[in-house]
C-alpha cells in the first residue's frame, strides 16, 4: 500500500512559480511511475506530467510543455512538479498518482494510488 500526500499549492500571480511536492509512504515508491493530474471546477481530471520509475523519461501535456518540470528523488520518496510562468488557466486542484506502470498512460483509471490534492490558484 502506498499513501501519497501533496503539498506546495497556493495563490500566485500570473507569471509566478510554484513547486508542488508529493511525499509517498511505502517501500515500493522507487519502482513506481509517478504522475501529476489536475482538475479545474466543472472539468474532467487531466494529465499534466509523468515520470518513469527511474526518472529517465518524462512526458508533459501540451499545455504545460516548456513551463512545468517533473522530477523525483527516490531517496526521499518524493516527486516534484516545478511550475513556472503560471497562467490563470493553470488554476486547478493538482493530484499526484502512482503505480507499477512501465509507461506513462494519461488515463486516470491507469493509476492505482492517489493523493488528496492541493489547490493551485493563479490570479490575473
Amino acid at each position: 500500500q502506498v499513501q501519497l500526500v501533496e503539498s506546495g499549492g497556493g495563490l500566485v500571480q500570473a507569471g509566478g512559480s510554484l513547486r508542488l511536492s508529493c511525499a509517498a509512504s511505502g517501500r515500493t515508491f522507487s519502482s513506481y511511475a509517478m504522475v501529476w493530474f489536475r482538475q479545474a471546477p466543472g472539468k474532467e481530471r487531466q494529465f499534466v506530467a509523468g515520470v518513469t520509475w527511474n526518472g529517465v523519461m518524462a512526458e508533459y501535456a501540451d499545455s504545460v510543455m516548456g513551463r512545468f518540470t517533473i522530477s523525483r528523488d527516490n531517496a526521499k520518496n518524493t516527486v516534484y512538479l516545478q511550475m513556472n510562468n503560471l497562467k490563470p488557466e493553470d488554476t486547478a486542484v493538482y493530484y499526484c498518482a502512482g503505480g507499477p506502470s512501465f509507461g506513462l498512460p494519461r488515463a486516470t483509471y491507469s493509476w492505482n494510488y492517489w493523493g488528496q490534492g492541493t489547490q493551485v490558484t493563479v490570479s490575473s
